[in-house]
């Protein structure tokens, strides 16, 4: 029997092209276009609506667009990590060769985020948008999932706080590190809630000064190599320069993971992609643009760590590289703590590039309707800016940085936050094929980006390895960084011990997992079936232009009435004047 061929159908206005509906028998596929010069596309009925007119303005261009991506990428680790990752491979060499890779790495990753991109290219969030429309079936499950843990875990690290105290030369208590933190956090946020391009713009400026420090430095390690500094033997690292290098699996992970964490940010500004005008376009670009640029200055700046500091002083001392690379350098104590002044800065200018990214996240959660009072996440007003999810970051990482004592236990749970973003990256690495099959099956294959195969295989198959070997015990018991995250911290692993962190780490997620999927069939499933309702979307427009996908309630006597009053999205098809079109129900 030959396949289904897809149905085209159309909504109230069938002389519209937006009306359009593809019909491929299990999946409805809808014609949206926003209002940022991108070209038309399909999606899924059940995702959230294309924002037509973005109630976040058009204010990222090409420069704010790579900012973002750079300034999320530079935070501390090409500071503090270079050390860990030469430890972990045992090489000068071979650690090099691994910035080389996560480069690599970090642009197949990118590949595939620019084709998902032109796929969905007027709607912010990223990975939100992605994994709702390459899973759409069971209805909901996904963006359920994804949204309580990107809610939940919401939390920004504040751990590099501690080099502002550097800069004054004093040793902080554990609670006035926490002031600090929480002082600055919230500055941040407040800088971040009254206007958008002032937010755009704070990030430019960071970024620029973070660039030129990283310039600074590689231009230093030039110097350097060139004999003109009081370092006595700058080549001593680079001759047998894969002397030592370690033949230890776990050792090599645990670097790929930290170089790929320091690389980590090379797609924030697909967060904002219904902000950009043409974004495919620019992102190419500014995309591109941006992760050349970090991966010349990572190998730069950690040949300058080489060039200046002895190996065995790198590995075994508790300073951060660079601090290393000043203090043999300058010898003063007064360069040292301009260096910590600028780490802190870097670290600020990381925190607001991600604030600004992940809050666009929340709020296209929000827009899916899967997240209580959607409304309120949802709405920009009055600053023009996505204060609910800002709330919300700022709130749960107040928690974090108040609740748990410094040291372990903070590190443990800022790994429980990674665990869960790397199955779902891993999720959405498979998801580009699952997208594809799906444009084939309605015939809309045409895309302004698509990635090279290998590029898309590479990328699942990376991140398959960097899922499962953590769970692959080392030989024998070791004294190793178990951070799966990035962040540095050490541990005796026992893989004969229940008290294993990755261990307990691996239990959480996987029970905070299985909560999000009971929660998700009582709430599809057994309370409708309970208490004699379905759960339908209707689209919400705000008053400030938003919309939004809300959930409720639909008696089963009014569901067939219902269907016929709504499109496939949750539209009226008829409007009456006033209201929104929907608070008539109870939400789900």
């Amino acid at each position: 029997m030959a396949p289904k061929e897809p149905v085209v159908s159309a909504t109230s206005d069938s002389s519209s092209p937006a009306a359009s509906v593809i019909d491929d028998g299990s999946l409805k596929f809808v014609y949206e276009q926003g209002g940022n010069n991108a070209l038309p596309s399909y999606q899924e009925a059940t995702g959230a609506p294309v924002e037509t007119r973005s109630p976040l303005g058009y204010k990222v261009r090409w420069v704010s667009a790579t900012m973002l991506n750079i300034g999320m990428m530079i935070g501390t680790g090409v500071f503090s990590t270079p050390s860990t990752i030469l430890s972990d491979t045992g090489s000068v060499g071979l650690s090099l060769i691994f910035w080389t890779i996560g480069f690599v790495v970090a642009a197949a990753n990118l590949a595939v985020y620019l084709e998902l991109t032109s796929y969905f290219p007027s709607r912010s969030g990223s990975e939100v948008v992605y994994l709702e429309q390459a899973y759409p079936r069971p209805k909901y499950l996904l963006p359920t999932t994804f949204a309580v843990q990107a809610v939940i875990l919401s939390f920004s690290s504040g751990n590099a706080i501690e080099y502002l105290f550097q800069v004054a030369d004093y040793s902080p208590t554990n609670w006035q590190l926490k002031g600090v933190a929480i002082a600055g956090y919230t500055v941040a946020v407040l800088l971040l809630s009254f206007h958008t391009r002032f937010s755009l713009y704070l990030v430019n400026v960071v970024t620029i000064v973070k660039l030129v420090t990283l310039i600074f430095i590689s231009i230093l390690g030039l110097v350097v190599l060139g004999g003109h500094t009081r370092v006595p033997d700058p080549t001593a690292n680079f001759r047998n320069a894969f002397e030592g290098t370690t033949n230890s699996g776990y050792g090599i992970t645990n670097a790929l993971v930290k170089v790929m964490f320091a690389y980590n940010g090379y797609q924030n500004a697909m967060n904002v992609v219904n902000e950009v005008k043409n974004p495919v376009k620019t992102l190419k670009k500014s995309a591109s643009l941006g992760l050349i640029t970090v991966a010349v200055l990572y190998v730069l700046c950690n040949i300058a760590y080489f060039a200046a500091v002895p190996k065995a002083e790198l590995v075994k001392s508790k300073q951060i590289a660079a601090t290393l690379l000043f203090s043999a350098v300058f010898g003063s104590r007064g360069a040292t703590r301009g260096l910590s002044f600028l780490i802190a800065l870097s670290a600020f200018g990381n925190l607001i590039a991600v604030l600004i990214g992940q809050s666009r996240m929340i709020r296209e959660c929000a827009r899916q309707g899967v997240i209580p009072f959607p409304k309120f996440w949802v709405n920009t007003r009055p600053f023009g800016t996505p204060l609910g999810p800002y709330f919300i970051k700022w709130f749960v990482t107040i928690i974090m940085i108040l609740a748990p004592p410094a040291g372990d236990a903070f590190n443990f749970i800022v790994d429980l936050q990674s665990y869960p973003a790397a199955v779902f990256s891993a999720l959405l690495a498979v998801g580009i094929f699952l997208i594809r099959r799906q444009r084939k099956k309605i015939g809309k294959t045409e895309t302004e980006f698509r990635a090279w195969n290998i590029a898309a295989i590479f990328t699942v198959l990376v991140n398959i390895y960097l899922l499962a070997m953590p769970w692959y015990p080392p030989a024998g018991e070791q004294t190793a960084e178990t951070s799966v995250s990035g962040t540095q911290h050490t541990a005796l692993l026992d893989w004969e011990s229940n008290d294993n962190e990755l261990q307990l780490i691996f239990f959480s997620v996987s029970a905070s997992l299985a909560i999000c999927g009971i929660y998700y069939v009582v709430w599809i499933y057994l309370l409708p079936k309970w208490y004699n309702y379905q759960i339908r979307q209707e689209v919400l427009v705000l008053e400030d232009g938003s919309n939004t996908h809300r959930l409720v309630k639909v008696p089963n006597e009014e569901v067939a009435a219902w269907d016929e009053e709504h499109d496939v999205e949750g539209n009226l098809r008829r409007r009456t004047s006033g209201g929104d079109g929907g608070d008539s129900k109870e939400d789900a």
